[in-house]
Formats: structure tokens, sequence, C-alpha cells
């Protein structure tokens, strides 16, 4: 039985769906022709034409709580209370005499810092979504949760379409932040990582606020029962690499670091699946052949149901939305010891960067503020360059503070709980992106365990002369042309050429910081 909204400004809706469980969830997204059940089990759905995030069209308000506090710019862009309320007006009246779904939920394991939230959504499969990655606030219910008040509401209407430039925005898509009626507005995207996102942005808007750390970055604990972070844009490895079967995944994308330790803000994952290897990566596979996984832009035969990860007939940017619990290894309590040891991941497409690289506390700080990584163009635009990409604290378009405030908590947390940092580059050896080959998932992992394990604590280390790192000379498992990157290309006057490339992309982007105690952390000039 639906029950009404009695908060949240809603009224007149058709019906009102609290707390559906997982199976309800399914029959409603089916019966309305929202998606498609896949041999196996997953729900597979679509969202295009927007498959991936769209970031010039997310927006803060600007206003007396945000005005000073918020780092104003590309990445957060501003308008006025009075521009959000028009929107948020229009998405009441759109939603009267319509059916919404509602979840109540929290952001964050850690019950001294979680944020209840409440998400009503247009669709069955985004409520479906939202209920796999956070975190419900009760067992199914069919009602509200009992005393559950939420501090934040997100309001999910994909087919509702703004009016972009006369509304103040840049499209018809509009994702809306309002820290002080604490409200997100989400409309025009079916893409379902929009919702994940802006609570994320809301959890590094407070945790600072209360002395906590948030990070875009997976967790997990290893045999000795120590906290391992990693740290990494998208396509990075950080899911695959923390999902390791001999450790205890914390969670896949975002955390905070508080006093007590590490949690994660989330409950389930959200996993980019395209090419995903059954050998490689087993526990992320199995999920996509699991009832309850949310499958989206992923190809379909619509007779047969059976899936093809290997399409990128909709997006490269294929993705898997399931329950932490879908992964056998997994901490049930989403929470760990404070960090022994933090990884920061980068896919290294010019193939110069060394494979590993011991980071001082300076260091840490450099690289956690340059974010870099290097994306590839598609092949089918005969395209084989690579571009180099710097996203501040590995996810700048959710971090709505000043970045010296994160890299500040960041640096103070590594020297107060001694953390060893550590540069781990998963990309290309023996050349760039269409000459060299991509480093393997095994000798990534066996350079992580040396690591994580001790190993390499007192190896001898060289200096690499261009990105001033601390290379080991040998790790055991690892050939030592693929630690020294220069020796396994076939030129070593490219190398060189192109490792001087890289380093000057980095001195540039780092010129935005006012940071001029971490400048000698990172590449020489040429």
């Amino acid at each position: 039985m639906s029950q009404p909204i009695p908060t949240d400004g809603l009224t007149n809706t058709k019906a009102a769906h609290w707390n559906l469980s997982a199976a309800r969830l399914y029959e409603e997204a089916v019966r309305r022709g929202e998606g498609m059940a896949a041999e196996g089990g997953a729900l597979v759905v679509s969202t295009t034409p927007r498959t991936g995030r769209s970031p010039n069209d997310k927006f803060i308000v600007k206003d007396a709580e945000t005005a000073s506090k918020v780092n104003w710019g590309k990445q957060n862009r501003a308008i006025t209370s009075a521009q959000f309320e028009v929107l948020h007006q229009r998405a009441l009246a759109y939603l009267q005499n319509r059916d919404v779904f509602v979840l109540d939920a929290h952001a964050g394991a850690d019950p001294h810092y979680r944020l209840p939230i409440r998400v009503i959504t247009e669709t069955a499969w985004h409520n479906l979504f939202a209920r796999n990655l956070f975190i419900p606030a009760e067992a199914t219910s069919g009602a509200p949760a009992s005393g559950h008040v939420p501090q934040f509401t997100v309001i999910n209407v994909p087919n509702m379409h703004a009016a972009g430039a006369a509304d103040g925005l840049s499209s018809e898509a509009f994702v809306l932040v309002d820290f002080t009626k604490r409200v997100i507005l989400i409309g025009g995207t079916r893409y379902a990582g929009e919702i994940k996102k802006s609570i994320f942005t809301v959890m590094n808007y407070l945790c600072p606020q209360k002395g906590v750390l948030p990070m875009h970055s997976s967790a997990n604990i290893g045999v000795d029962g120590s906290t391992t972070v990693f740290f990494g844009l998208s396509g990075t490895g950080k899911t695959t690499l923390s999902a390791d079967p001999t450790c205890k995944l914390i969670g896949d994308d975002e955390h905070g670091w508080s006093d007590d330790g590490v949690f994660n803000f989330e409950g389930g994952c959200y996993a980019k699946v395209i090419r995903l290897s059954p050998s490689a990566e087993p526990e992320i596979y199995a999920t996509t052949r699991t009832f309850g996984t949310v499958l989206e832009n992923v190809t379909i035969d619509p007779t047969s149901r059976a899936i093809d990860l290997d399409s990128e007939a909709a997006t490269e940017n294929t993705r898997a939305a399931y329950p932490l619990r879908f992964i056998p290894n997994h901490e049930p309590k989403g929470m760990g010891p404070h960090p022994k040891n933090i990884v920061m991941l980068c896919a290294d497409a010019f193939g110069v960067l060394p494979p590993i690289s011991k980071l001082t506390a300076a260091q840490a700080r450099y690289h956690f503020l340059s974010g870099y990584t290097a994306k590839v163009a598609g092949t089918e635009a005969g395209v084989k360059e690579p571009s180099a990409t710097f996203s501040t604290c590995y996810g700048a378009p959710f971090f709505p503070m000043h970045p010296s405030v994160y890299a500040k908590m960041l640096g103070e947390k590594i020297q107060r709980h001694g953390v060893q940092a550590w540069l781990v580059n998963t990309g290309w050896v023996g050349g760039p992106y269409g000459t060299g080959k991509r480093i393997s998932i095994a000798h990534t992992r066996a350079l992580l365990h040396a690591a994580l394990s001790g190993q390499l604590k007192d190896v001898k280390t060289v200096t690499h002369p261009v990105f001033n790192l601390e290379v080991p000379v040998s790790v055991p498992g690892v050939p030592n042309e693929i630690l020294r990157p220069r020796d396994s290309w076939s030129d070593p006057k490219a190398y060189d050429a192109k490792a001087a490339h890289l380093a000057k992309l980095f001195i540039e982007n780092f010129g935005q910081y006012e940071a001029p105690d971490l400048v000698a952390a990172g590449p020489r000039s040429a």
C-alpha cells in the first residue's frame, strides 16, 4: 500500500511507494517499461542520450551559507536562491498526479558521521539504484522509516526538462544543490550517477566542518588488519584493485577519514564494466549476473537476454550498481582503522611514469592536489595521442571547498598516523598508448602486494631524474624493465622527450595552487 509524503513539499502525488524491496522495484521497473531483466538476473536500463555525468549542468546555490565556503569557479558554478526555487516548485508541480518512489537512507557507515537522506524518484529503477548505493535506514517496510528525519532530500525527475538559458542554466539538464534548503534537484538526465555524486558533493562540503577528510577513493582491510586507501580517477583501477579477494572491501569509491578511522559513505558499488574480465575481476564480474544489480547502458540481446560486456554500442561508460554485500569479501560494518598505506593511482597513457614510487608526505600532497591520469581518444577517430587529465583531489567536480582545505587535512592525517603513500601507474609501458602495452593487472597486484606487505620498506630505490620519485630497483614477480619504463622503450631519447612533456604539464597545472612549499615535491623542469 502506498503512503502519502507529509514532508518535502510534495502534494497530490498519485501514489508514493516507500522503501520498496529490490524485488518489488524490479516488478515496477519492468511493468513500466523502464528496463529489461537480463539472463542471470540483473536489470538492464538505458540512460541515453546522456550516458555520463553532465558537469556543465551542475550548480550550487550561492547564499549566506555558501558564499565564503565554496570555491566558486568552473567546477562549482553558482545560481541564486530564486533560480533554484523556480525549478524546485516546477519539479514539485511536475510530480503531482504521478507515482513516486521514496527511499529513506543514510550516507555514511559510521553512526557518528552519517547523513540521513531521502531520495524521491520518478522511476522505480532510479530508486533501486539509490537503494543499492546508499544505506537503507531500515529493513524493507513499504512505509516511511520509523524515526528517520532526513537532513538532505534528493528529488530526481529525469523526464522533466529545464528551459536552459531561460532558467539560468546551460541546457535542459540540471543538477542543483541548495545547502540552505538542503535539497538536491536532478532532472533532464537519466544517468543515475548524478544521484550518487550529488550526495558525495554534500558529504565533501559537510565533512571537513566536522574534522573528517572526504576522499574519492576505494578502501580495503588487508590480512594484517590494516586499512589501505586507493585514490584514483575513473579507469585507473580503483574498484578492481580494492576488490582483492585476499582483503575485506570497505568500499569502492567514496570514504571519510575521521579521528576514529576510515568509513564508507555508501552501501554499494558503481563499477565500470566495459570489457570486464571474469578471470582478472571475478568478484565484480559475478555481480553482472546477479539479481539486484542495475546495469546501465550494457548491450543486451532482446530475445535471449544475454548481455555483452565487451560492447560499447551505447557508451564506453557502461556501469553496474550493486550492494556491497554482493562482494563476498566485503567488510559488513563499512569501516576500518586508520590507513597504514595510501595508494594514488594513475593510468599514464604517455608510458613514462614508473609503475610504483614511494612518496614523501609532501609528494603525497602534491599528487593529491594534481590528481593526474591520462585519457586516450577512441581508435575509431584514428587519434592515438593521449591527453593528460588533472582533477584536484582525484575528484574536482565533487569538492566544493578550496583544494587547500582537503590537502591540508590529508597532510595532517598522514603525519599524525605515520602513513606511507605510494604512486602507482596502471597505464602503459614500452611506449605510449598505441605503441606500448598496458601494465597487466597481475603485475600491478604484485607491486601492491610487495608495497603493502612491507617488502619494499627497506628496499633500495633510485630517484627518477624527471619526476623526482623514489623507484624501487626490484620487486618480486615484476620484470625490471617494467620498473624502469625508459628501459622498456625501443628509443630512450623518445622516452626522455615524452617524460619532459608530461613533467611540463604537471608543472603548468600546479601553477594554479598557492602551495610554494610543495613545488619541490613535483617533477623537475627541463
